[in-house]
């Protein structure tokens, strides 16, 4: 195990979030967005005085110091190439669930995105799998359940006015069975847990709140050149982007408030009204306290 020097603490006491990178950049990502990470970033990050992000490649097999864990206000976890289920699973995946088991019994806020859902969902108890209808692929609509209570993040942002949201979605696996205590806070007509939470600070999300478009596409056309799936089926995800796109603020901003663990009256609206920008260098940081394992090839799609 090598241990690098950890980075001082979030500056004047804000809050400090760890984004643990299951996945590699892919040549677009990295020109045009400067890397997962900024997309990550640059999306979640609340804009708050202090607000300190640090990346990991838990690909790679670099994962948080356990001393540094108490430093962190909350986990997000993104999306891989990688499986999240099955006794094979690479090393690096059974270390990531039982880091996420252990920062969730800390109390941590822990937001799990696609491979993050699933993972988190192993993490915790539940049985994640191969979808049983295949790929899913494109801008989806996402149904909410009726009965949010108790869920802070969810009671505003989601009402009688709003019970559907439009994300984008890149996935062959799903949750098959939430954890225990869990619940089910939306759906779909492919995908039976598009959102899962297990008390008021653990949430999957089986689609992509930081994606856009431009990724989206990007990434059709990579798993149609490598005939992950079909030139029909590349043609249909391409259509879902026509018809304007996701609920991209909307989204973002239900995991900003979820994150900070507010809510209440108008905290998803004026979270969404926080503007999407590149992260300054100063607050988002790779230099940190670090212990490094075996790290594994990536598959060649990151997504």
């Amino acid at each position: 195990m090598t241990v690098a020097p950890a980075t001082a603490t979030a500056a004047g006491g804000g809050r400090r979030y760890a984004l643990l990178l299951a996945l590699n950049d892919s040549e677009y990502a990295r020109k045009a967005h400067g890397g997962y990470g900024n997309v990550f970033v640059g999306a979640l990050r609340s804009g708050d005085a202090g607000e300190t992000w640090d990346c990991f490649r838990v690909i790679d097999g670099e994962f948080p110091a356990p001393e540094d864990l108490p430093l962190y206000d909350g986990f997000v976890v993104s999306g891989s190439p990688h499986d999240a289920h099955g006794d094979g699973a690479p090393c690096w995946v059974r270390r990531l669930c039982l880091l996420l088991r252990t920062v969730h019994a800390m109390g941590k806020r822990v937001l799990g995105v696609c491979f993050g859902h699933q993972a988190l969902c192993r993490a915790l108890g539940g049985k994640v799998g191969r979808a049983p209808g295949g790929w899913v692929v494109g801008v989806k609509e996402v149904t909410f359940v009726k009965n949010v209570e108790g869920f802070e993040f969810l009671e505003e942002g989601v009402s009688s006015r709003r019970r559907s949201a439009s994300i984008i979605e890149v996935h062959q696996d799903e949750v098959l069975e939430v954890p225990p205590g869990g619940r089910v806070l939306a759906y779909s007509d492919k995908t039976r847990v598009e959102m899962f939470a297990v008390g008021d600070n653990a949430l999957g999300i089986q689609g992509h709140p930081e994606y856009t478009n431009d990724i989206l596409l990007n990434l059709i056309n990579r798993l149609v050149g490598t005939s992950t799936i079909d030139g029909c089926a590349g043609d249909d995800a391409r259509r879902t982007t026509e018809s304007g796109g996701p609920d991209r603020e909307f989204w973002t901003g239900l995991c900003k408030v979820f994150l900070r663990g507010g809510g209440g009256p108008g905290a998803v609206a004026a979270a969404a009204r926080t503007p999407v920008q590149e992260p300054a260098p100063e607050l988002i940081s790779c230099c940190h306290h670090v212990a490094f394992f075996p790290a594994v090839a990536a598959a060649p799609i990151g997504l």
